[in-house]
């Protein structure tokens, strides 16, 4: 069909747990993709030669310059070759967003691209799978590139952190003082070997049998960050996480995230040197993404939960703000979910959102968002801040969109 939705999150929960929304979204006419990011064990490679620290050296950045565009790019050509129109679109190799664009002369506007694309391409994205989106919109902007999509619903996007939990903050401190030495060290955060990829297995199994067990390490969790009530237990029992494949993290992702929440901005990894940072940015600091949210030229929905203590609706509505300032068409949605429960759990209403946001895509003109205009889960706790942002906003006095308290945290 020409209707697509992409779903993207990160690696380490995998949406395998919400089937019944790629499900639904097929049988309602929808292809369906799934992206999500390196973060495997560095197994299985076409280079048998790959070293762990080489294959584990990247960051946000590689996710939303290298993998989201291959990801997307790849989606292009499966769809052009099926609808037998690949002649008729522009259909230009992805190549690293820091490349000097060539040819510059003959493309034409990314709006027109996707214009005239035989499809429609949505994409709904979690977490660090929100951010890593935003990022490959912003970056492919800036090099002149298509994006081809058509519209972003995000839920609980990661880009800005600096309102979290006491912990958070401490892990924050430590990772920034011990990183430059740590970073060659253990280039990755995972599980070695098969042994004890097992008996993390075997442990999450006694959590499920033994419900007394599984609730203790549930309340450990939930504490370590901030209260937050996801079943982080369950996570433990995806199908994903066993003795011969589990997913790890790259020690610069937690870098780069630290770096974030430091900067109180949404920006590109620090290089740690004004020489590195000009050689990738041309500027003597990381490349700010917030302030280049004008750039962004497709519909957004951003959905923040207000029982969410891994990234609050404070910071969710930090980007619901730059990107009113940039005069991007957004709305804004508050439900009333824990971290995990974006993806977790089996939520209807969640589902009739979502499908009710890529609808609009089909047809441009009914999918314009009014700018003055939110919707809301819960209007009167919800609505009266945001109509008091909004009228900051026109006097001007809302410049820097400072964190303010969420009101609706329990």
């Amino acid at each position: 069909g020409y209707r697509m939705v992409l779903l993207a999150h990160l690696h380490l929960q995998l949406m395998i747990k919400l089937k019944f929304f790629p499900r639904f979204c097929f049988r309602v006419g929808y292809d369906v993709f799934l992206g999500n990011l390196r973060g495997l064990v560095s197994r299985e490679h076409m280079d048998k030669n790959l070293s762990s620290s080489k294959y584990w050296k990247y960051s946000v950045n590689e996710h939303g310059t290298k993998d989201m565009p291959a990801i997307i790019e790849e989606i292009h050509k499966i769809k052009t070759s099926e609808l037998g129109s690949s002649q008729n679109l522009i259909g230009e190799e992805m190549e690293d967003q820091n490349d000097d664009i060539k040819n510059s002369e003959i493309q034409t506007s990314e709006e027109d691209v996707t214009k005239n694309q035989p499809y429609k391409l949505c994409a709904v994205c979690h977490s660090l799978g929100g951010a890593v989106m935003l990022m490959y919109v912003v970056t492919s902007r800036i090099a002149q590139k298509p994006h081809r999509l058509s519209r972003l619903v995000l839920l609980s996007p990661a880009g800005f952190h600096e309102d979290s939990n006491v912990v958070f903050s401490l892990v924050e401190k430590i990772i920034l003082f011990v990183g430059p030495v740590l970073a060659p060290l253990v280039p990755g955060l995972y599980i070695p070997t098969r042994f004890f990829r097992m008996l993390l297995n075997k442990l999450a199994r006694d959590f499920h049998n033994y419900p007394a067990l599984g609730g203790l390490v549930q309340t450990l969790m939930g504490y370590v960050v901030g209260g937050d009530s996801s079943n982080w237990v369950g996570v433990l029992g995806l199908p994903h996480y066993n003795m011969d494949d589990m997913p790890g993290v790259s020690f610069h992702v937690v870098l780069h995230l630290a770096q974030i929440k430091r900067a109180k901005r949404f920006q590109m990894y620090d290089y740690g040197s004004t020489a590195a940072n000009m050689e990738a940015y041309g500027t003597p600091k990381p490349l700010d993404l917030g302030a280049h949210y004008s750039l962004i030229d497709i519909p957004m929905d951003l959905v923040a939960g207000q029982r969410d203590r891994v990234i609050s609706p404070t910071m969710v509505k930090k980007h619901y703000k730059l990107m009113r300032k940039a005069g991007v068409e957004v709305s804004y949605n508050e439900f009333e979910y824990a971290h995990l429960d974006f993806t977790f759990s089996h939520r209807e209403e969640l589902l009739s959102y979502v499908m009710s946001r890529l609808a609009l895509a089909a047809d441009a003109g009914k999918g314009r968002i009014k700018q003055t205009t939110v919707r809301l889960r819960k209007p009167k706790r919800v609505q009266s801040e945001i109509e008091k942002d909004r009228a900051m906003e026109y006097r001007g006095a809302d410049e820097e969109i400072p964190g303010e308290p969420n009101g609706h945290r329990k």
